[in-house]
C-alpha cells in the first residue's frame, strides 16, 4: 500500500524519455551547472561504469580519466540538472559494476565494442 502511493507521487517527478543506456557504454551526459546567478551547460563524457536504485532514487555512475587522475561522478537519473544523456558508443560489459576499471590505466580502460545484434553465419 505504502510503495503505491510513494509510486503514485513519484511519477510526477520522472522523466518521460530516457535514452537507452547499459553498463559499459560511453555517454555524453549534458548537465546545468549553476554559478552565482548564472546557468550553463556542461558536457561530461565517460564510461558508465555502475547504475543503481530505481524509480526516482536510480542512479548512473560515470568515469572517465582526465590528466592521467581518474574522476567519477554519479548523476540522479531524473534529476532536472541532467538535460540531456546521449549514448556514443556500446561497450561489452559481463557484469553488472565495472569497478574494475579503477585499476586499470591507459589502453586497458577501453572495453569491447558490442555489435548490434547482427549474427554472422557461415
Amino acid at each position: 500500500m505504502k510503495t503505491e502511493m510513494l509510486d503514485a507521487v513519484e511519477s510526477k517527478s520522472l522523466k518521460k524519455k530516457i535514452p537507452h543506456f547499459e553498463i559499459g557504454d560511453i555517454v555524453d551526459v549534458h548537465c546545468l551547472i549553476k554559478e552565482g546567478d548564472k546557468e550553463r551547460k556542461q558536457v561530461f563524457t565517460g564510461t558508465v561504469i555502475a547504475r543503481k536504485g530505481r524509480g526516482i532514487n536510480e542512479t548512473f555512475t560515470v568515469r572517465r580519466i582526465v590528466n592521467n587522475e581518474g574522476v567519477e561522478r554519479i548523476f540522479p537519473l531524473h534529476s532536472p540538472n541532467v538535460l540531456d544523456i546521449r549514448p556514443v558508443r556500446s561497450g561489452k560489459a559481463r557484469r553488472a559494476k565495472l569497478y574494475f576499471l579503477r585499476e586499470r590505466t591507459g589502453k586497458a580502460v577501453k572495453l569491447a565494442h558490442r555489435h548490434s545484434g547482427h549474427t554472422i553465419s557461415k
